[in-house]
This record gives C-alpha cells, sequence and structure tokens, in this order.
C-alpha cells in the first residue's frame, strides 16, 4: 500500500537528520577505500531495517565495513566466526546450573547484540543457520522452551566464501531470501590500493572509530524512512518487475522481494533527502536486493547480477 505524505515538520527533521550523516560517510570512505556505493547500500540496508550478504573473496574489506558500521552507529556489536562444527547454542547462548543459588541462569549468546556479524556463513552447519534464520526473522529466539526478544535496532550481516573455496557449501534459498540485499566489494582501483598498501591495515581504524550516529538517532531514521511516500505508479513499476520474473526459467521473484525492494526504495531515497520514491531509487536498489533471489543457490553473485540488468532493461520505468 502507498505510504502517506509525511507532515512538513517531520520532513524538516528528517532532512537535518540525514545531512548528520555526511561526516559518518566521510568516515566509513577513509576506511573501506573506493567502495561510495556499496557504503551507501550498507547503510540503506541498515536503515531499512533489513539484513546483508556480502559475498567476496577473503581479504576485500568485508569484516572491516561491518566493525566500521556497527562504530559509527554506536551499536553493540557481535562477530560470530562461523565455523563446521558451530552449535546453535553457540549463537543463541544456553542455560547454567549456579550452585549458589541452585537454579539456571541464561547465558546469552552473540545474537543478542544489535549488530551480528555472522563471519564465513556458508561454513556453518544447517541447524545453526536455520537457529540464525529464525534470529532474522522474527527478530526474536527461543531457547529452552523460552522466547526472548532481540535488541533493537537489530541487523545481520553475513559473509560467504566463494563457492569454490575449500569446506564451503551454498546457502539454502531459504536463508538468502532473509538477507534485503547481497554485495560484493571486489578488488579496490588502483588509487584505493596504492592508498592502502600505503596506509597499512585500516581494521584498526575500524576499531577505533567513534559513534557518529546514536542508536536513537537510527531508530527514527528507520523510522522516517518507513513513511517515504510511495506512489501507485512506483508500485506498479516494482509489481512489473517481478512479474517478469517469472516468464522464462529463471527463480521467479515472491512478493517479499517486492517489499524488500520497496523497503530498500525508501531507504535511498531518505539519503537523497526526498520524502517519496522515484524510478531511480528502484533501479539503484534493484540488483542487490534481487540478484542472490534470481540465481541458482550454486551460481556465484554474477549470473544473478546478469538476470537482474536483464530484468530491468525489460520492463519500462513509469
Amino acid at each position: 500500500m502507498p505510504t502517506r505524505d509525511p507532515s512538513p515538520d517531520a520532513e524538516r527533521g528528517a532532512a537535518i537528520t540525514v545531512r548528520a550523516l555526511d561526516p559518518l560517510f566521510e568516515r566509513l570512505d577513509s576506511i573501506v577505500l573506493g567502495k561510495k556505493q556499496a557504503i551507501r547500500l550498507a547503510v540503506a540496508c541498515l536503515i531499512a531495517e533489513g539484513h546483508l550478504l556480502i559475498e567476496d573473496a577473503p581479504g576485500l574489506g568485508k569484516s572491516t565495513l561491518a566493525v566500521a558500521l556497527a562504530r559509527a552507529f554506536g551499536l553493540e556489536y557481535a562477530k560470530l566466526p562461523c565455523t563446521n562444527d558451530l552449535l546453535p547454542s553457540d549463537l543463541l547462548g544456553l542455560s547454567i546450573f549456579e550452585p549458589e543459588t541452585r537454579s539456571m541462569r541464561f547465558v546469552p549468546g552473540p545474537v543478542f547484540s544489535q549488530m551480528l556479524l555472522a563471519d564465513e556463513l556458508n561454513r556453518a552447519p544447517s541447524k545453526t543457520q536455520s537457529a540464525l534464520l529464525e534470529a532474522m526473522e522474527e527478530r526474536k529466539v527461543t531457547v529452552d522452551g523460552v522466547t526472548r526478544d532481540l535488541p533493537t535496532p537489530f541487523f545481520v550481516i553475513a559473509t560467504q566464501n566463494p563457492l569454490d573455496q575449500v569446506g564451503v557449501s551454498p546457502l539454502p534459498e531459504s536463508q538468502l531470501d532473509r538477507f534485503m540485499m547481497r554485495l560484493t566489494l571486489g578488488f579496490p582501483d588502483e588509487a584505493a590500493e596504492m592508498q592502502l598498501l600505503q596506509s597499512g591495515d585500516l581494521r584498526s581504524l575500524a576499531q577505533a572509530t567513534s559513534a557518529l550516529v546514536s542508536a536513537e538517532e537510527l531508530k527514527r531514521l528507520q523510522t522516517r524512512a518507513a513513511q517515504v511516500h510511495t506512489a501507485l505508479p512506483i508500485v506498479a513499476y516494482v509489481r512489473a518487475l517481478l512479474v517478469a520474473s517469472r516468464q522464462g526459467a529463471m527463480r521467479p521473484l515472491s512478493p517479499r522481494a517486492g517489499l524488500a525492494i520497496l523497503r530498500a526504495a525508501r531507504a535511498w531515497a531518505l539519503l537523497a533527502e526526498r520524502n517519496h520514491v522515484e524510478p531511480e531509487d528502484v533501479q539503484t536498489v534493484w540488483s542487490p536486493v534481487v540478484s542472490h533471489r534470481l540465481g541458482g543457490t550454486h551460481d556465484g553473485p554474477g549470473r544473478g547480477a546478469e538476470l537482474a540488468r536483464s530484468l530491468l532493461e525489460s520492463v519500462p520505468a513509469p
């Protein structure tokens, strides 16, 4: 359903908040060099209350981006290195017996953080992946029969290694569908790589980053993004793209994918300090939102991006 136009007061307040992101982007650009578009898409995913999958070879800055985002937004952060023996309890936590009180005490796992980095998720066993799936979808987890809410905001960044590496397996379609966006950073250009080689490893700079936007300000941004106006022609455009994906041999896009496109487009419009979605917003977020939904589980990111580009070219914009 199209969203309502916000009040002028709300729009002015939001614009001030969005302009306050400029120092944040400058800081992130100085840490993850030469990847301005990917950084802004990651921030849009966070503002749209989605989750992010980053697929790339090791050493290209995936973890550095996650740490820098968490620090810059003042979010409680946890990293979960995924291995083939990782148990659901390693993610969710467990109850332990306290002899002094003769009672059970719940020890929360890393999922009880505002930002969780699930590093090399496609190395984790399927049961652990399923536990993360519940947390991402429901924003709550059940341990020992007790359901516990997760913090707000709650944002998962998962990294995935290419499938030609030893010890990895493709994520199932149900897991992929829970990620609003998939990004690839790729190798830096010449100027960025020269700067990186001269500066050294920038992970320590990411760790030392102080909060430039508070968690409460982020929540206000998320609320404001949900209120960005989406006119009926934009909704019809997104639906036409969904329908086009259902013609032929590619994996069809579900209504859930359409909702993710609209949420991401609203966040992107907000970052442009607009109170309405334009076709260009849909086109910008289109491939990051749908490429991992279109390609097969054994395909690399290139195949999904190619299908996304073909679909976008086949449907006229309003």
